[in-house]
Protein backbone atom coordinates (compact mmCIF):
# COMPACT_ATOMS: atom_id res chain seq x y z
CA UNK A 1 0.00 0.00 0.00
CA UNK A 2 1.36 3.40 -1.01
CA UNK A 3 1.88 5.90 1.80
CA UNK A 4 -0.29 9.02 1.52
CA UNK A 5 1.45 12.19 0.36
CA UNK A 6 2.13 14.67 3.14
CA UNK A 7 2.71 18.39 2.75
CA UNK A 8 2.92 21.18 5.27
CA UNK A 9 4.73 24.15 6.78
CA UNK A 10 7.32 23.78 9.54
CA UNK A 11 8.32 26.87 11.56
CA UNK A 12 11.80 26.91 13.09
CA UNK A 13 11.89 29.24 16.11
CA UNK A 14 14.27 30.06 18.94
CA UNK A 15 16.30 32.88 20.40
CA UNK A 16 19.13 34.34 18.28
CA UNK A 17 22.12 32.14 17.47
CA UNK A 18 20.77 28.72 18.40
CA UNK A 19 21.34 27.36 14.87
CA UNK A 20 17.98 27.82 13.12
CA UNK A 21 19.43 28.91 9.78
CA UNK A 22 22.08 26.19 9.83
CA UNK A 23 19.37 23.61 10.46
CA UNK A 24 17.24 24.71 7.54
CA UNK A 25 20.21 24.85 5.18
CA UNK A 26 21.19 21.31 6.19
CA UNK A 27 17.67 19.92 5.88
CA UNK A 28 17.14 21.22 2.35
CA UNK A 29 20.77 20.64 1.26
CA UNK A 30 21.07 24.21 0.02
CA UNK A 31 22.43 27.44 1.51
CA UNK A 32 19.40 29.73 1.53
CA UNK A 33 19.63 31.35 4.95
CA UNK A 34 22.73 33.41 5.69
CA UNK A 35 24.73 32.49 8.77
CA UNK A 36 27.14 34.42 10.99
CA UNK A 37 28.38 34.18 14.60
CA UNK A 38 26.44 37.36 15.45
CA UNK A 39 22.87 37.27 16.80
CA UNK A 40 19.94 38.55 14.74
CA UNK A 41 21.61 37.81 11.41
CA UNK A 42 18.25 36.56 10.10
CA UNK A 43 15.73 39.37 9.65
CA UNK A 44 13.25 37.83 7.23
CA UNK A 45 11.22 34.68 7.20
CA UNK A 46 13.17 32.44 4.82
CA UNK A 47 11.26 29.64 3.13
CA UNK A 48 13.03 26.43 2.13
CA UNK A 49 11.32 23.52 0.37
CA UNK A 50 12.29 19.87 0.77
CA UNK A 51 10.41 17.50 -1.56
CA UNK A 52 10.68 13.74 -1.27
CA UNK A 53 8.92 10.78 -2.83
CA UNK A 54 5.81 11.10 -0.66
CA UNK A 55 6.23 14.42 1.12
CA UNK A 56 6.91 18.13 0.81
CA UNK A 57 8.17 19.83 3.98
CA UNK A 58 8.24 23.60 3.72
CA UNK A 59 10.61 25.00 6.33
CA UNK A 60 10.28 28.55 7.61
CA UNK A 61 13.44 29.95 9.16
CA UNK A 62 12.61 32.91 11.41
CA UNK A 63 14.43 35.80 13.12
CA UNK A 64 15.65 35.06 16.63
CA UNK A 65 12.91 35.79 19.15
CA UNK A 66 13.72 38.78 21.39
CA UNK A 67 12.04 41.66 23.20
CA UNK A 68 12.08 44.36 20.49
CA UNK A 69 13.77 47.72 21.11
CA UNK A 70 12.88 49.53 17.88
CA UNK A 71 10.56 49.31 14.89
CA UNK A 72 12.68 47.00 12.76
CA UNK A 73 12.83 44.48 15.59
CA UNK A 74 9.07 44.83 16.14
CA UNK A 75 8.51 43.95 12.48
CA UNK A 76 10.83 40.95 12.85
CA UNK A 77 8.91 39.69 15.88
CA UNK A 78 5.60 40.11 14.01
CA UNK A 79 7.10 37.87 11.34
CA UNK A 80 7.88 35.19 13.93
CA UNK A 81 4.37 35.38 15.41
CA UNK A 82 2.65 35.14 12.03
CA UNK A 83 4.91 32.29 10.92
CA UNK A 84 3.97 30.21 13.98
CA UNK A 85 0.27 30.83 13.29
CA UNK A 86 0.64 29.71 9.68
CA UNK A 87 2.70 26.59 10.43
CA UNK A 88 1.47 23.01 10.69
CA UNK A 89 4.35 22.14 13.03
CA UNK A 90 6.63 24.24 15.25
CA UNK A 91 10.25 23.31 15.97
CA UNK A 92 11.63 25.15 18.99
CA UNK A 93 15.43 25.12 19.12
CA UNK A 94 17.73 25.37 22.12
CA UNK A 95 21.52 25.51 22.28
CA UNK A 96 22.50 22.67 24.63
CA UNK A 97 25.82 24.38 25.39
CA UNK A 98 24.23 27.73 26.25
CA UNK A 99 20.79 27.60 27.88
CA UNK A 100 19.71 31.16 28.76
CA UNK A 101 16.86 33.02 30.43
CA UNK A 102 15.92 34.28 26.94
CA UNK A 103 14.90 30.74 26.03
CA UNK A 104 11.98 31.16 28.43
CA UNK A 105 10.67 34.01 26.24
CA UNK A 106 10.62 31.65 23.28
CA UNK A 107 8.96 28.96 25.37
CA UNK A 108 6.19 31.36 26.38
CA UNK A 109 5.51 32.27 22.75
CA UNK A 110 5.56 28.64 21.62
CA UNK A 111 3.32 27.54 24.51
CA UNK A 112 0.55 29.86 23.31
CA UNK A 113 0.28 27.99 20.01
CA UNK A 114 -2.09 25.05 19.60
CA UNK A 115 0.03 23.62 16.78
CA UNK A 116 2.00 20.40 17.32
CA UNK A 117 5.44 21.26 18.70
CA UNK A 118 8.81 19.52 18.88
CA UNK A 119 11.79 20.60 20.99
CA UNK A 120 15.19 20.40 19.32
CA UNK A 121 18.23 20.42 21.59
CA UNK A 122 20.90 21.61 19.19
CA UNK A 123 24.68 21.37 19.61
CA UNK A 124 24.12 18.24 21.70
CA UNK A 125 27.60 17.10 20.64
CA UNK A 126 29.14 19.95 22.64
CA UNK A 127 27.98 18.75 26.07
CA UNK A 128 28.14 15.44 27.97
CA UNK A 129 25.05 13.29 27.47
CA UNK A 130 24.25 13.53 31.18
CA UNK A 131 23.84 17.29 30.75
CA UNK A 132 21.05 16.77 28.21
CA UNK A 133 18.74 15.10 30.73
CA UNK A 134 18.26 18.18 32.95
CA UNK A 135 17.45 20.24 29.84
CA UNK A 136 14.80 17.71 28.83
CA UNK A 137 13.36 17.72 32.36
CA UNK A 138 13.29 21.52 32.44
CA UNK A 139 11.39 21.98 29.18
CA UNK A 140 9.48 18.69 28.80
CA UNK A 141 6.03 19.69 30.07
CA UNK A 142 5.95 23.44 29.57
CA UNK A 143 4.74 23.49 25.97
CA UNK A 144 3.43 19.93 25.59
CA UNK A 145 6.11 18.96 23.11
CA UNK A 146 5.27 15.97 20.95
CA UNK A 147 8.94 15.04 20.61
CA UNK A 148 12.24 16.09 22.18
CA UNK A 149 15.18 15.43 19.85
CA UNK A 150 18.89 16.09 20.51
CA UNK A 151 20.67 17.10 17.29
CA UNK A 152 23.77 18.77 15.90
CA UNK A 153 22.65 20.83 12.92
CA UNK A 154 26.20 21.80 11.96
CA UNK A 155 27.39 18.18 11.95
CA UNK A 156 24.18 16.86 10.37
CA UNK A 157 23.71 14.57 13.36
CA UNK A 158 20.21 13.42 14.25
CA UNK A 159 18.59 15.11 11.24
CA UNK A 160 17.36 11.85 9.66
CA UNK A 161 15.52 11.06 12.88
CA UNK A 162 14.23 14.63 12.99
CA UNK A 163 12.86 14.43 9.45
CA UNK A 164 11.07 11.16 10.26
CA UNK A 165 9.41 12.85 13.23
CA UNK A 166 8.49 15.94 11.22
CA UNK A 167 6.69 13.82 8.62
CA UNK A 168 4.59 12.20 11.37
CA UNK A 169 2.96 15.56 12.09
CA UNK A 170 2.50 16.95 8.58
CA UNK A 171 -1.04 16.77 7.20
CA UNK A 172 -1.95 14.67 4.18
CA UNK A 173 -2.33 16.74 1.03
CA UNK A 174 -0.86 17.71 -2.31
CA UNK A 175 2.43 19.56 -2.94
CA UNK A 176 2.28 23.34 -2.63
CA UNK A 177 5.28 23.88 -4.93
CA UNK A 178 6.89 22.17 -7.96
CA UNK A 179 9.28 19.37 -6.92
CA UNK A 180 12.40 21.17 -8.23
CA UNK A 181 11.67 24.42 -6.36
CA UNK A 182 13.69 25.15 -3.19
CA UNK A 183 12.35 28.59 -2.22
CA UNK A 184 9.72 31.18 -3.11
CA UNK A 185 12.11 34.15 -3.12
CA UNK A 186 13.68 35.59 -6.30
CA UNK A 187 17.41 35.48 -6.97
CA UNK A 188 17.88 39.15 -6.12
CA UNK A 189 16.61 38.53 -2.57
CA UNK A 190 19.33 35.94 -1.93
CA UNK A 191 21.97 38.13 -3.58
CA UNK A 192 21.10 40.95 -1.14
CA UNK A 193 21.24 38.51 1.77
CA UNK A 194 24.67 37.22 0.73
CA UNK A 195 26.01 40.78 0.67
CA UNK A 196 24.51 41.41 4.11
CA UNK A 197 26.14 38.21 5.36
CA UNK A 198 29.57 39.53 4.44
CA UNK A 199 28.88 42.79 6.29
CA UNK A 200 28.09 40.71 9.38
CA UNK A 201 31.28 38.71 8.90
CA UNK A 202 33.61 41.67 8.37
CA UNK A 203 32.41 44.30 10.85
CA UNK A 204 31.83 44.66 14.58
CA UNK A 205 28.59 45.09 16.45
CA UNK A 206 27.37 48.48 15.21
CA UNK A 207 27.65 48.39 11.42
CA UNK A 208 25.81 45.13 10.55
CA UNK A 209 22.69 46.08 12.49
CA UNK A 210 22.52 49.56 10.96
CA UNK A 211 22.69 48.31 7.37
CA UNK A 212 20.09 47.27 4.81
CA UNK A 213 20.86 46.00 1.31
CA UNK A 214 18.79 46.52 -1.80
CA UNK A 215 19.47 45.27 -5.33
CA UNK A 216 18.77 48.19 -7.67
CA UNK A 217 20.01 46.60 -10.90
CA UNK A 218 20.17 42.94 -11.88
CA UNK A 219 20.91 42.40 -15.56
CA UNK A 220 21.45 38.97 -17.04
CA UNK A 221 23.88 39.38 -19.95
CA UNK A 222 24.26 36.23 -22.08
CA UNK A 223 27.88 35.71 -23.01
CA UNK A 224 29.02 38.25 -20.41
CA UNK A 225 28.98 38.55 -16.64
CA UNK A 226 25.64 39.42 -15.07
CA UNK A 227 25.64 43.01 -13.80
CA UNK A 228 24.43 43.56 -10.24
CA UNK A 229 24.32 46.92 -8.50
CA UNK A 230 23.53 46.83 -4.80
CA UNK A 231 22.98 49.77 -2.48
CA UNK A 232 23.93 49.41 1.18
CA UNK A 233 22.03 51.84 3.41
CA UNK A 234 23.35 52.94 6.80
CA UNK A 235 22.01 55.38 9.39
CA UNK A 236 24.93 57.79 9.83
CA UNK A 237 27.75 59.33 7.78
CA UNK A 238 30.31 57.89 10.20
CA UNK A 239 28.99 54.39 9.48
CA UNK A 240 29.28 55.06 5.76
CA UNK A 241 32.92 56.02 6.23
CA UNK A 242 33.68 52.84 8.18
CA UNK A 243 31.87 50.66 5.63
CA UNK A 244 33.79 52.16 2.71
CA UNK A 245 37.11 52.28 4.56
CA UNK A 246 40.37 53.98 3.63
CA UNK A 247 40.59 54.36 -0.15
CA UNK A 248 37.53 52.11 -0.43
CA UNK A 249 39.40 49.04 0.78
CA UNK A 250 36.74 47.83 3.27
CA UNK A 251 33.98 47.99 0.67
CA UNK A 252 36.17 46.20 -1.89
CA UNK A 253 36.77 43.43 0.62
CA UNK A 254 33.04 42.95 1.19
CA UNK A 255 32.39 43.05 -2.55
CA UNK A 256 35.04 40.44 -3.35
CA UNK A 257 33.84 38.03 -0.66
CA UNK A 258 30.17 38.55 -1.57
CA UNK A 259 30.84 38.07 -5.28
CA UNK A 260 32.35 34.62 -4.64
CA UNK A 261 29.28 33.57 -2.65
CA UNK A 262 26.88 35.04 -5.23
CA UNK A 263 28.60 33.26 -8.11
CA UNK A 264 28.41 29.97 -6.22
CA UNK A 265 24.71 30.53 -5.57
CA UNK A 266 23.81 31.63 -9.10
CA UNK A 267 26.27 29.23 -10.74
CA UNK A 268 27.41 31.90 -13.18
CA UNK A 269 29.89 34.83 -13.14
CA UNK A 270 28.77 38.29 -12.03
CA UNK A 271 30.07 41.83 -11.93
CA UNK A 272 29.09 43.28 -8.54
CA UNK A 273 28.97 47.01 -7.86
CA UNK A 274 28.36 48.21 -4.30
CA UNK A 275 27.25 51.73 -3.38
CA UNK A 276 26.66 53.13 0.11
CA UNK A 277 24.12 55.77 1.11
CA UNK A 278 22.83 57.25 4.36
CA UNK A 279 19.19 56.78 5.37
CA UNK A 280 18.93 58.45 8.78
CA UNK A 281 17.30 56.36 11.54
CA UNK A 282 15.78 54.00 8.98
CA UNK A 283 15.29 51.24 11.57
CA UNK A 284 12.80 53.46 13.43
CA UNK A 285 11.01 54.85 10.36
CA UNK A 286 7.87 52.87 9.37
CA UNK A 287 8.12 53.89 5.71
CA UNK A 288 11.79 52.90 5.46
CA UNK A 289 11.32 49.61 7.32
CA UNK A 290 8.50 48.73 4.93
CA UNK A 291 10.49 49.86 1.87
CA UNK A 292 13.36 47.58 2.83
CA UNK A 293 10.90 44.68 2.99
CA UNK A 294 10.90 44.10 6.73
CA UNK A 295 7.28 43.24 7.37
CA UNK A 296 5.43 40.04 8.07
CA UNK A 297 4.25 38.05 5.07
Amino acid sequence: MTSPFKAGYVAIVGRPNVGKSTLMNQLIHEKLAIVSPKPQTTRHRILGILTGKNYQAIFLDTPGLIKPNYLLQEAMMETVSKTMKDADLILMMLDASDIRAEDELVLQAVSQSQRPKCLLINKADKVPKLNILPIIDRFRNDAQFKEIIPISALKNDGLEVLLEQILKYLPEGVPFYPPDMVSDEPERFFVAELIREQIFMHFGDEIPYATAVQIEQFEERPGRKDFIRAVISVERSSQKGILIGKQGQALKKIGSAARVQIEQFLERPVYLQLDVRVQKKWRKDPAQVKRFGYQSK
